[in-house]
């Protein structure tokens, strides 16, 4: 199958996990307060936990940062957002057992979470659930506060693809594109189900387009389209994509497929 690109996906799946990220310190503050105070302390406690867990979580120091999620549940074990950050965690440690539950717990607490929801829909894609997937994705998407709609269009986009269910993947896509026009992660995905739909001209519509922004170029966007244009036979217009792709990323596998004409890969 060919592959799906994921670009920026993984940053929109930290989208609601806490309402304000701190960067982690090195070591852990001394002076948090403890877990056995009054209230208010414990809320503040279990705030700052799930700050410093999200943080950590992002620079990826899991085990970290499953320490710091946990002292936010301890502090207070009805933080549904917390439960959504250790399903991130336990996901990204291959732990999908762990990952599952937590997900659950936090839709126990907050079943109108959409972020939470997001989120366990895409672990469950990941896991080839997809009709799981789906109903997660579509919940987010029903709710009426939800501020990220295209984020979830696009990761059921992506996730019909993997289910080489190309048509459903497109319509999702291109809904969210027409939400969020400027967001090249949904036009490159676009264009790549294209491609893989037969869809050569429209798929080279929307590659160029992102790669008419220098800042959105990348071994992965010159690629396809080279790709594009070998399959519409325009030979003398891969050349241009292949200069790029020897000059700015000499070392990434797309350079190689290249020189190799490996044009189905991967």
């Amino acid at each position: 199958m060919t592959r799906i690109v994921f670009l920026a996906l993984a940053a929109w799946l930290l989208t609601g996990c806490a309402s304000t990220v701190t960067p982690a310190p090195t070591t852990a503050s001394t002076e948090l307060p403890s877990a056995a105070g009054a209230q208010p302390d414990r809320e503040r406690l279990s705030r700052v936990r799930l700050e410093l867990a999200t943080a950590y979580f992002g620079q990826g120091r899991y085990d970290t940062a499953l320490q710091e999620v946990n002292q936010a549940i301890a502090a207070r074990p009805d933080l549904g957002a917390a439960y959504s950050l250790r399903g991130l965690i336990k996901a990204a440690q291959r732990d999908p057992q762990g990952a599952e539950a937590s997900f659950r717990e936090a839709l126990r607490i907050n079943p109108r979470d959409a972020d939470t929801a997001h989120n366990f829909g895409w672990f469950l894609c990941q896991q080839r659930r997809y009709a799981e997937a789906d109903a997660q994705f579509e919940a987010a998407i029903a709710q009426p506060t939800y501020q990220a709609v295209p984020r979830t269009l696009m990761a059921q986009g992506v996730c019909h693809a993997r289910n080489d269910r190309l048509t459903d993947a497109q319509r999702r896509l291109l809904l969210a594109l027409e939400q969020e026009p400027g967001n090249p992660a949904i036009a490159l995905n676009l264009a790549e189900v294209m491609y893989r739909s037969g869809e050569y001209e429209q798929a080279r519509f929307y590659i160029r387009r992102v790669n008419a922004t220098d800042a959105y170029i990348t071994a992965q966007t010159l690629w396809l389209a080279a790709r594009i244009e070998h399959k519409m036979g325009r030979f003398d217009l891969i050349e241009p994509f292949g200069d790029q792709l020897r000059q700015r990323f000499p070392q990434a596998p797309e350079t190689l497929w290249l020189e190799q004409g490996r044009w189905d890969a991967p």
